[in-house]
């Protein structure tokens, strides 16, 4: 494999208040080669998708992979999970689990991006899916759990659905790297899901998305026409057009002569 130079977790920090990078989620090779044609600057990827073809495809973005919240118990789990993730090809890992277990992270050398605001795998504490940080009190909270995540190690943290005044208030405030969903241009990165941008998406697209392409409309015409396709394959059978002479393989008229008489004689 062609070594390719990305950033690093310094590149990243050193950043920070300069410009806005892009971050989006990507779950497929196709998707994660767009996005390193296109330039984004660093994906989420589910761990199962890296590997030596993933790094091929999209050598150039900063890649943190999710250590996706319930699929480990112990602070062992996530450091086992996350050091397979690192050497498969991230960069860092995400980590909603407790301060502990990204401490233990982090003692080891691994790059964490945690999660304030509205954290899907934990909204019943706030309200469900929601946003979040929309009273000085809970602004407050939010900004505890920044100066917490930053104290145990953290380098970068998702902030998700919070007023934006409230989240570059806070994203000036802290050394880690704040990565907006919905979360305004104050912060030093602006994430979406590929699904999303693309319009693959048939749920509820959030308030925050923005979608460029129509890929569901396609999805669409491509089932009817995979439907068109197999039902003209099932007639073709039925009626004994398919296959044709130009579908099958040739014999030689000796040899299969030969092979004939044999099969005849055999079979007496």
């Amino acid at each position: 494999m062609k070594k390719h130079k990305r950033a690093t977790v310094a590149d990243l920090l050193a950043e920070k208040g300069k410009r806005q990078l892009t971050m989006l989620r990507v779950t497929t090779l196709e998707e994660a080669e767009a996005a390193e044609k296109a330039g984004i600057d660093m994906v989420s990827v589910p761990p199962s998708l890296l590997g030596p073809v993933f790094r091929e495809v999209a050598p150039t973005p900063f890649a943190i992979p999710g250590l996706e919240y319930g699929d480990h118990v112990s602070a062992e789990d996530y450091l086992r999970a996350a050091f397979a993730a690192l050497k498969a090809g991230g960069d860092a890992v995400y980590c909603a689990a407790s301060l502990q277990t990204i401490r233990r992270l982090r003692d080891e050398g691994i790059p964490v991006c945690g999660h304030l605001g509205l954290i899907p795998s934990k909204a019943t504490w706030t309200g469900g899916f929601r946003a979040v940080g929309k009273t000085a009190a809970s602004a407050a909270e939010i900004w505890r759990q920044t100066k917490a995540l930053e104290e145990a190690g953290a380098f970068a943290a998702e902030i998700e659905v919070v007023p934006g005044e409230v989240a570059a208030a806070i994203s000036a405030s802290t050394s880690m790297l704040m990565i907006s969903m919905g979360a305004g241009s104050g912060c030093d990165a602006q994430y979406l899901f590929a699904d999303d941008v693309l319009g693959a998406n048939r749920d509820h697209y959030p308030r925050h998305a923005k979608v460029y392409r129509n890929f569901a409309a396609e999805h669409d015409r491509l089932q009817r026409d995979r439907i068109a396709a197999f039902t003209e394959f099932a007639d073709d059978v039925r009626s004994g057009a398919y296959p044709e002479k130009r579908h099958l393989v040739g014999i030689n008229e000796a040899e299969l002569k030969i092979f004939l008489d044999q099969l005849k004689t055999g079979n007496r």
